[in-house]
């Protein structure tokens, strides 16, 4: 799983360093602000992808003396880092945008400039269905951050088409239209990506079904009566699950021992949980315990 994280970081970073050089090249030709704003956008995607490769790397270290549950905050404090620059990029971007709309200054029109863009755009679908496979596989914090912002470029190249190709039909507006739209999705981009790491960074509760799936894992030893009380939160982007579960209270303490060892191994072997803490309570017809 580290390996296919760090994969798609590398796959990503390199990616968003030629698109970049590319862009920027082509909008300085062109004078095209959308462009130019797409390069910017390129060039924070690099500064994110050197942050969540690092956040990637650390996370991947296993538990020590300073760090005795691991490093899985590492990454959604990536996550939330990059939502911080992409941020203030967006805003940047359309300030500078609404600017060019009232001075009206036009890009210069060119078949090359045009095969580009389309070229970046297949390029930044090619790596958003791969980061999006490695996502689904690793449900890495780093890797959806990655993911959106594959995305999001795919939309915002089609948001510079359409301005840059304004100017051949005398339409110079759209071009700065097109940016202030790059500018307020990259705003939009970044709160969704800062909302989703911050609930990791507050050790937030899993959704319902995911506390569903772990207790129909407990409750498939015959040994469990029922479950009296469940609660997980976020440790990183992993969760630490504690579980209280009634058994018989006859049953022999080295017996209890080894339930007790069993369902938590179980609980642990699951995707989305790090750490789990299996409490047994024994049943008593007078007094439930």
């Amino acid at each position: 799983m580290q390996n296919l994280r760090k994969r798609a970081s590398i796959a990503g970073l390199l990616g968003n360093i030629a698109l970049f050089i590319l862009k920027l090249i082509v909008g300085l030709i062109s004078n095209s602000i959308a462009i130019i704003s797409d390069a910017f956008n390129s060039l924070t995607d690099i500064i994110n992808s050197v942050v969540l490769y690092i956040s990637v790397k650390v996370g991947s270290r296993s538990a020590d003396k300073g760090h005795p549950f691991g490093h899985y905050r590492s990454e959604p404090l990536g996550g939330f880092i990059v939502a911080i620059l992409t941020i203030v990029l967006g805003v940047e971007i359309t300030r500078v945008a609404v600017g060019r709309l009232i001075t009206k200054s036009a890009p210069i029109f060119s078949i090359l400039i045009l095969v580009i863009v389309i070229g970046t755009i297949l390029v930044k679908s090619a790596l958003y269905f791969y980061t999006k496979a490695a996502y689904n596989k690793t449900k890495s914090a780093a890797l959806f951050a990655f993911m959106i912002d594959h995305r999001n470029d795919v939309i915002v190249s089609f948001g510079a088409l359409i301005g840059f190709t304004g100017a051949y039909f005398n339409y110079a507006f759209l071009d700065s239209l097109a940016a202030i739209f790059i500018g307020i999705w990259i705003i939009k981009s970044g709160v969704s990506i800062g909302t989703k790491n911050t609930k990791y960074l507050m050790g937030a509760a899993p959704n319902k079904s995911l506390i569903d799936k772990i207790s129909k894992v407990i409750l498939k030893f015959n040994e469990v009566r029922n479950i009296q009380k469940i609660k997980a939160h976020y440790v990183g982007t992993l969760l630490q699950v504690e579980a209280h579960v009634r058994v018989d209270k006859n049953m022999s303490l080295h017996k209890a021992h080894n339930i007790e060892t069993k369902i938590r191994n179980t609980v642990q072997s699951l995707n989305e949980v790090d750490r789990a803490f299996i409490h047994l309570d024994p049943i008593i017809k007078s007094r439930p315990h």
